[in-house]
C-alpha cells in the first residue's frame, strides 16, 4: 500500500539591502510557485551598483521566462543570458512538491542550507567561479527532503555563524527573518536572502 503524498504549501520571507553608499542592489532574486514546484533563483552580479544589477537581472529575467525548465536547462540559459555583462554568481533551487525532492545547482559564493525537522542540516558546498557566458559544465545535485523543513539561501553579503543553532530555535519564519536582519553588523556588500518553510 502506498501512502499518498500531500502537496506542500510554502511560506517565504525575503530581504535585500544594497551595499553602503549604493542606490542599486547588485543582487536579484526570483521566486515562482506552482502546484508542482517551487523555484528559487538568487543571483549576485559581480561588483556592485547598476552594472552588477544588470548582470544579475539578466539571470532572473531568464528564469522568469523559463521557470518550467529543469535546473540543468536553466543554468545553461542563464549562462547564455549574462554574455556582454560583468557576469554573476547564481544559485538555482527547485523543490518538487509531489516527490519531496529538490534539485540544486550553483556557481559562486551563494550559500544554501536546508534544516530538516529531525535536526539534520543539508549544505551543498558552493562551486567556485561565476557565470560569464563562456561554455561551462554544471552539476545539479538532487536531494530528498521532509515536510516541515526550513531553508535559507543567501548571497555572501550576509555573514552567518552557527546556522544549525539558529534553525533549531523555536521561531517562525518571520521571527527568523528578523533575527537575521538584527545579526547584520555591516553592509560592505549587497545582501539578499530567501527564507522558506515547507509545510503540508
Amino acid at each position: 500500500m502506498t501512502r499518498e503524498r500531500r502537496l506542500l504549501s510554502v511560506q517565504i520571507e525575503t530581504y535585500q539591502k544594497p551595499k553602503k553608499g549604493n542606490t542599486h542592489c547588485g543582487d536579484s532574486l526570483y521566486i515562482k510557485e506552482t502546484d508542482e514546484y517551487l523555484l528559487c533563483v538568487v543571483a549576485d552580479g559581480l561588483g556592485s551598483g547598476e552594472h552588477a544589477l544588470a548582470a544579475s537581472s539578466s539571470i532572473t529575467e531568464t528564469a522568469k521566462r523559463h521557470h518550467a525548465d529543469s535546473v540543468d536547462e536553466l543554468m545553461v540559459k542563464c549562462n547564455e543570458a549574462v554574455k556582454n555583462t560583468r557576469g554573476a554568481a547564481v544559485a538555482i533551487l527547485k523543490f518538487y512538491k509531489q516527490t519531496y525532492e529538490f534539485a540544486y545547482n550553483n556557481i559562486g559564493n551563494i550559500r544554501f542550507y536546508l534544516y530538516s525537522p529531525d535536526g539534520m542540516l543539508t549544505y551543498p558546498l558552493p562551486v567556485k567561479g561565476f557565470l560569464s557566458g563562456k561554455p561551462q559544465r554544471f552539476r545539479t545535485q538532487t536531494f530528498s527532503f521532509h515536510p516541515e523543513s526550513r531553508f535559507l539561501i543567501h548571497t555572501d553579503g550576509l555573514e552567518l555563524k552557527e546556522v544549525k543553532s539558529m534553525f533549531s530555535k523555536p521561531l517562525s519564519i518571520g521571527q527568523l527573518s528578523m533575527h537575521l536582519q538584527n545579526s547584520i553588523l555591516s553592509n560592505n556588500d549587497d545582501i539578499t536572502y530567501v527564507l522558506g518553510y515547507l509545510m503540508t
